[in-house]
């Protein structure tokens, strides 16, 4: 060999071991003509089986012997692989060494001169692959996690907006609605799923977005506001709601949408009316019930007075002619007085078991012939006795002018239906009607008729209010059913539409009937005779005193006098003896006649306690104590004396 061959092939050796990559040449027999140290050190074979000439096997052999290839027959290992290499195929594969790294093999075949192959070390590039992927693969899971959450999130968000009862919606700058709650498919129908599809327009109805549409704008204007309007529902029922709308504002200052909230205020609206209603009737109920008394007294001296002069100059003529229309007119003030008082809820009430069903029944015979030909009245009531503690002549009453109402409402036709059941209400129909939740009794008068406008509503229940022609009411008729049915524990309420005729529905407490209970008999009124003792008589206003003390004189009494309670505490104290204690309810001083009373049955043990009232509040607690209201004749006072008797 010459020396230019030799140092040839020692640069190229030179080179070859420069280069990174593991390098072999094998020849056609499968016999190694060229390599570079990097072969040798990246698939661990030791220096000396580097050497021209060196068989393919060889190398196999020591890979398989060494465990490189995995479990199995190590000959079987060596044959195939060296089978596989006698075909000089071009092949490019990775493989994993028993130290962990990883190479890229790429042979080449070389024609007439046999097969090259390239050894490359990628552990580096593996490892840094294998990182890019678990980070790829966490940020996918990330991602996930992330995209559940706002999932759930949304889901969440979603569900306390549905659960919310009102209407929350998110509308952009285009008047495209983006967020729709199921508040929106209760009312309108609509789809939350879709929410691109809303028209307000549409679904509102022209003539409602009319009315809205400048408080709209006002907001896209980036103005935050809040207004009520009426609207119409699924199934054609009206609502009275309230909208709030608040800008979304972006970073440049312009409105790129508005947030919506709207609640149903139909029954805030009620409960607010029901509440100022209540306290103006309450109002009234305060001056009619002052009225009263003042008048209740004078007409106790007139009627007292006019009676007396009867009873002194029977055979004048001037009795017939002056007198007796003067007692009779000034009777019907104390009528009208009482239905003042039944009003203002201060008329005494004689509560008693009734059974409401029989009591609308007898109501219905007694009222259908006043009725006119072509009105019809129509009696339901529940096939169980509907029993309640009330005073069935105020409920007899008050039915008769809500049927007579009724029928004037009605231009000679139509129907009038008469309906009592039993109901049960729960809280919030009992808050709504103020009442205690539980069984209750209802009752309602239904008719055809002319309805009533919303102004005539609010005013229905007014003493002196009337509709009527002048001459044909007095318009005390419904505010003596409400005083009635509020002095009871009840309710009222009415609906009506002009047109299209008037309920009233009347609501009463259902009270437990003691075990002992037996329907009350009436006891006929005697009048009473001879020497019945002494009674003390207690009244501050000097005229009424003075008719009273005749009239207890001309019964057989000796009659002891009181201005005041304190006066009338002192005579108990110190006189011994009485028969009778009747003493007024409301009187200057500070001692008012239910002290007198209970001071004279606990500390004197005096036979016959009563009280008389012209007015006062909270007739009904008075205990056991019995108690007339005035005005009242000789005779009415002989009958209640008569009928007070234990």
């Amino acid at each position: 060999m010459s020396i230019d061959s030799v140092t040839r092939r020692e640069s190229l050796q030179a080179a070859l071991d420069l280069i990174e990559q593991g390098f072999t040449l094998f020849d056609s027999e499968l016999r190694m003509l060229a390599w570079n140290r990097p072969f040798l050190r990246l698939l661990g074979f030791p220096a000396r089986m580097g050497f021209v000439g060196a068989p393919f096997e060889s190398f196999i052999r020591y890979n398989a012997e060494r465990g490189e290839y995995g479990p199995g027959d190590t000959e079987r290992q060596i044959a195939e692989r060296v089978d596989a290499a006698r075909s000089f195929t071009a092949h490019e594969f990775e493989r994993t060494c028993l130290d962990g790294t990883v190479l890229r093999v790429r042979g080449v075949p070389v024609p007439e001169h046999g097969f090259v192959t390239l050894y490359s070390d990628i552990t580096a590039q593996k490892a840094a692959e294998l990182q890019i992927q678990q980070h790829a693969a966490a940020l996918e899971t990330r991602v996930a996690e992330r995209t559940g959450e706002l999932r759930r999130r949304e889901a969440q968000m979603r569900l306390i907006t549905d659960s919310i009862p009102a209407l929350i919606a998110y509308v952009d700058a285009g008047r495209t609605y983006r967020y729709i709650n199921k508040g929106y498919q209760s009312w309108f129908g609509l789809d939350p799923a879709q929410p691109e599809s809303a028209s307000a327009k549409e679904f509102l109805g022209a003539q409602t977005w009319a009315g809205i549409r400048t408080h709209v704008a006002r907001a896209f204007a980036g103005e935050a506001v809040s207004f009520e309007y009426e609207v119409q529902v699924l199934g054609g029922t009206r609502l009275l709601a309230r909208t709030t709308l608040i800008p979304d504002v972006g970073d440049d200052g312009k409105t790129v949408g508005c947030y919506e909230l709207t609640f149903d205020i139909t029954e805030q609206r009620k409960a607010q009316a029901m509440l100022v209603q209540a306290q103006k009737m309450e109002a009234l109920g305060h001056l009619t019930g002052g009225l009263a008394h003042d008048f209740n007294n004078i007409l106790t001296v007139v009627i007292g007075n006019l009676s007396a002069l009867c009873q002194a100059r029977p055979a004048d003529p001037a009795i017939t002619e002056y007198v007796d229309p003067a007692i009779e007119a000034a009777r019907r003030g104390a009528d009208l007085i009482k239905s003042l008082l039944s009003f203002s809820r201060k008329q005494p009430l004689e509560a008693q078991a009734t059974e409401v069903g029989a009591l609308i029944e007898g109501v219905g015979r007694l009222v259908k012939r006043s009725l006119p030909e072509g009105l019809q009245l129509q009696i339901q009531t529940d096939d169980v006795p509907l029993w309640a503690w009330l005073d069935a002549h105020q409920l007899q009453n008050s039915l008769l002018n809500l049927i007579f109402n009724a029928r004037d409402a009605s231009p000679g036709q139509g129907q009038v239906v008469l309906r009592a059941q039993a109901c049960a209400l729960d809280v919030g129909e009992a808050a709504a009607l103020q009442m205690d939740p539980g069984a209750c009794i209802r009752i309602d008068v239904q008719d055809s008729g002319s309805g009533m406008e919303a102004e005539t509503l609010a005013r229905v229940f007014e003493p002196f209010f009337t509709t009527k022609r002048a001459g044909s009411g007095t318009g005390l008729g419904l505010a003596m059913v409400y005083g009635f049915i509020k002095q009871s524990g009840g309710a009222i309420r009415i609906d009506t539409r002009v047109g299209a005729g008037t309920t009233v529905s009347l609501w009463l407490p259902v009270g437990d009937l003691p075990s002992d209970f037996h329907l009350p008999t009436d006891i006929a009124a005697e009048p009473v005779r001879g020497d019945q003792g002494v009674a003390l008589l207690v009244e501050d206003d000097p005229a009424v005193r003075k008719v009273v003390r005749q009239q207890l004189l001309e019964l057989g009494y000796a009659v002891i006098e009181a201005e005041n309670g304190s006066e009338a505490l002192q005579i108990l104290d110190r006189t011994s003896g009485f028969a009778l204690v009747l003493t007024d309810v409301v009187m200057p001083g500070g001692v008012d006649g239910r002290a007198v009373a209970a001071h004279a049955s606990a500390h004197h043990r005096i036979p016959r306690v009563a009280l008389m009232s012209a007015y006062a509040p909270d007739l009904n607690a008075h205990g056991d104590v019995p108690i007339l209201a005035k005005p009242f004749t000789r005779a009415q006072l002989a009958a209640w004396l008569h009928k007070g008797v234990p």
